[in-house]
């Protein structure tokens, strides 16, 4: 928002923009942010990035429900790998454990139905007269106030004061890369292409969540995990690289 009014962007945003606004924010950064959260604290992180982000496979159902973007057979296909991923990861020890092994999951799946019924809602709206950079301001301020709320309400946290060095330099990449300018860049992209052309930028995603966890946490790469990373890969890959016309 500070550097939009540098650039001396309007921040007033139209009215008949405040409903999209509002309902793409709430899938898009609350939703999927909350839900993925909650969903790591109840599995690894490495399966947990594989889950989030079959995004792509589900953003494609949703815009033919929603869009009317008629879906090939190389991309039930693809849906129907992604899906074989997904019961891989889970396997039959999470079914077997009942609800308390399929919470993680359960909820990494709505983090990701959340993230795709929020790009299709911003396609859906089509032509948006607000900057991005001031959208996604507004976005972030909608969004902060029932996470304040829930943070006071259910948590006691440190002083900053107390904070670690590692604790500033994590909250400040994930602050600045990971949510403002990547939603941004996010909500810029689903704007000028369409839906399969955008979500095919989160093809290396998984990938680099699941090495990261490994690298950084000490994550095992099970035979598993391998296979449940390979399937859903390849399944964003035979929806998202499918040759069409252009839009």
């Amino acid at each position: 928002m500070s550097w939009a009014r540098w650039r001396r962007l309007p921040l007033r945003v139209p009215a008949g923009e405040w409903p999209w606004l509002i309902a793409t924010g709430f899938f898009t950064i609350l939703g999927f942010n909350l839900a993925t959260a909650f969903g790591q604290l109840r599995m690894p992180t490495s399966q947990a990035a594989i889950i989030a982000f079959s995004m792509p496979c589900w953003a494609l159902l949703l815009g033919w429900w929603l869009l009317g973007q008629r879906i090939t057979r190389r991309q039930w296909l693809g849906l129907a790998c992604g899906q074989a991923g997904l019961l891989v990861l889970l396997g039959p020890m999470a079914l077997a454990s009942g609800p308390q092994g399929l919470a993680g999951p359960a909820i990494m799946l709505g983090a990701a139905l959340s993230w795709a019924l929020g790009t299709v809602l911003i396609k859906k709206r089509g032509i948006w007269q607000s900057h991005a950079v001031v959208i996604t301001g507004w976005q972030f301020v909608l969004c902060a106030v029932p996470m304040i709320v829930m943070m006071m309400a259910r948590e006691t946290p440190p002083p900053p004061a107390a904070w670690q060095a590692s604790t500033w330099l994590a909250l400040g990449y994930h602050l600045l890369f990971s949510i403002t300018l990547a939603q941004m860049l996010w909500f810029m992209n689903v704007n000028r292409l369409t839906i399969a052309q955008a979500t095919i930028s989160t093809l290396i995603i998984p990938t680099v969540g699941v090495s990261s966890a490994i690298l950084l946490l000490g994550e095992p790469l099970s035979i598993k995990v391998f296979l449940a990373l390979l399937l859903t890969l390849a399944a964003v890959a035979i929806v998202m690289l499918e040759k069409g016309k252009s839009p």
